[in-house]
């Protein structure tokens, strides 16, 4: 069995996002540094003890992602958009922006990089199918195809170029489920947190796809994978489906949205707004 990679400063890139707020205090002293950087302004944190390095980064620009990268063991790679958008927003933030970022961690010597990608790039498979990590990707968006393109990138850095990752198709991370849908997609801050350690830390990583969800009742995903890397989820959004579905009842549903595990995002076009004269 190989060695587990040795973390000592670990980049969370888009680290102002939810997601990237949470495991900033989640993995706040796990690791001795962590890097956070965004293009918008990071506040440095409060805490005594916290070592924490901010950065400000558009990884459209390579120049800044190699000093970005500069000196990490690992990285938690949340930049680019977060949703569907324009092309030409895709196209910089999760197609070049995310080349930039394994292209700087190749020439820096990076062990590890976790990668979130989204269950949106298998978002047109229907919901009355579980699906597990080896499906055809089925993307239901721009972002989907930015995120089906990122594992395949990941998997083509990881072949050639020795750097273990973990592709995670998050599903909707928070405290809670808000809808029926998330019923099924939840990931809690701590049950995303033990699969980002995974795949920081695990010795057998190389390049793997699991699910970011928790141990949900309702999950169309089997998560097998996940399992046997040693992911053991600690919630469940079952406490929650009996308030989640009455604040629901009577409302009025988009029949494409319910049919595919993609949602809106499978029923909807993207239309940019207009500009303003």
């Amino acid at each position: 069995m190989p060695d587990a990679p040795k973390m000592h400063r670990v980049l969370i890139t888009g680290a102002g996002g939810g997601i990237g707020r949470g495991l900033r205090e989640t993995l706040r002293g796990v690791y001795p540094v962590l890097r956070l950087s965004d293009r918008i302004p990071i506040a440095p944190a409060r805490r005594e003890g916290a070592i924490e390095e901010i950065d400000q980064t558009e990884l459209a620009d390579m120049a800044a992602v190699e000093k970005m990268v500069a000196g990490c063991d690992g990285i938690i790679h949340l930049g680019g958009i977060s949703g569907e958008n324009s092309w030409e927003k895709i196209l910089e933030g999760n197609i070049v922006g995310l080349y930039n970022t394994f292209e700087a961690a190749r020439k820096a010597g990076v062990k590890r990089i976790v990668m979130a990608t989204s269950n949106h790039a298998v978002g047109f498979y229907p919901r009355a199918q579980t699906i597990d990590h080896r499906v055809t990707v089925r993307p239901d968006s721009r972002y989907g195809v930015s995120k089906a393109f990122s594992e395949a990138l990941a998997s083509l850095y990881s072949d050639k170029h020795g750097i273990g990752f973990l592709c995670v198709r998050i599903g909707n991370f928070g405290d809670r489920p808000i809808d029926s849908r998330r019923l099924s997609i939840w990931v809690s801050p701590r049950d995303l947190t033990q699969l980002v350690r995974i795949g920081l830390e695990h010795p057998d990583v190389r390049y793997e796809i699991v699910y970011g969800v928790s141990g949900n009742q309702r999950s169309w995903y089997d998560n097998t994978n996940a399992y046997r890397l040693g992911y053991k989820p600690e919630d469940d959004s079952e406490p929650q489906a009996a308030q989640v579905l009455s604040a629901e009842r009577g409302q009025a549903k988009n029949p494409i949205a319910e049919k595919y595990q993609g949602g809106t995002f499978c029923a909807q076009e993207y239309d940019a707004p207009s500009e303003r004269r």
